[in-house]
C-alpha cells in the first residue's frame, strides 16, 4: 500500500498531479479542497464552518478536517492499493494526527512528494484558474493570505517530514510531462 502525501503552496500543481498519479497507479485520491467545497456545496454545518475560514484564506480547525478525512479514508476499505492525499495536512498537528489515524489502521505514510514553485507563478497560476473555474476564493487578495498562512504553518512541515524520513521534493514549474516523470520516479521508489 502507498498512501501518499502531496505537498506544496496553493497552485502547486497537487490537482493535477494527483489526476495522473490515479490514472497511473490506481489510488485513492483525498483532496481537501474538493471534500470542503463539495461540503460547502451541500450547506452542511461543516460545510458552513469550512466556509467562514476560507472566505478569511484561513486554515480549517484540525478537529473538523480530521473528522472528515477519517471518513473519506474509511470508505476506501481496508483493502485498497492507497491514497494521495492533497492538501493535508496542513499543521504539525494534522500530520501527527494523519500518521496515529493511519497506525490505528495498520498502515502508514509511504512519502511526501513537495511540488516546489515559485511564488510569482503560484499567484499566476491561481487567478487564472479562479477566472477558468469561477472559484471566488481564486482573487489576489485571498490568493495571497493563504500563501502567508501556507508559509508559516504549513510550510514547516516540510522539516517534519523530512526528520520522518519521507520527503520527495521536484520542481513543481515546468513541462507537465517532465514533472510527472519526476513524481514517478519518486512513487517507483518508495
Amino acid at each position: 500500500m502507498k498512501n501518499i502525501v502531496i505537498f506544496g503552496a496553493p497552485g502547486s500543481g497537487k490537482g493535477t498531479q494527483s489526476e495522473l498519479i490515479i490514472k497511473k497507479y490506481g489510488l485513492g485520491h483525498i483532496s481537501t479542497g474538493d471534500v470542503l467545497r463539495n461540503e460547502i456545496k451541500n450547506e452542511t454545518e461543516s460545510g458552513k464552518t469550512a466556509k467562514s475560514y476560507i472566505d478569511k484564506g484561513q486554515l480549517i480547525p484540525d478537529s473538523l478536517m480530521i473528522e472528515i478525512l477519517a471518513q473519506v479514508y474509511d470508505g476506501f476499505g481496508s483493502e485498497h492499493p492507497g491514497v494521495i492525499f492533497d492538501g493535508f495536512p496542513r499543521t504539525l498537528p494534522q500530520a501527527e494526527e494523519l500518521k496515529r489515524m493511519l497506525t490505528r489502521r495498520g498502515h502508514s505514510i509511504a512519502g511526501m512528494i513537495e511540488l516546489d514553485v515559485p511564488e510569482d507563478k503560484l499567484i499566476e497560476r491561481l487567478i487564472k484558474r479562479g477566472q477558468l473555474q469561477g472559484r471566488t476564493d481564486d482573487n489576489e487578495e485571498t490568493i495571497r493570505k493563504r500563501l502567508d498562512v501556507y508559509r508559516r504553518q504549513t510550510e514547516p512541515l516540510i522539516g517534519w517530514f523530512k526528520n520522518e524520513g519521507l520527503h520527495h521534493r521536484v520542481d513543481g514549474y515546468g513541462e507537465l510531462d517532465r514533472i510527472f516523470a519526476d513524481v514517478c520516479q519518486i512513487i517507483d521508489s518508495l
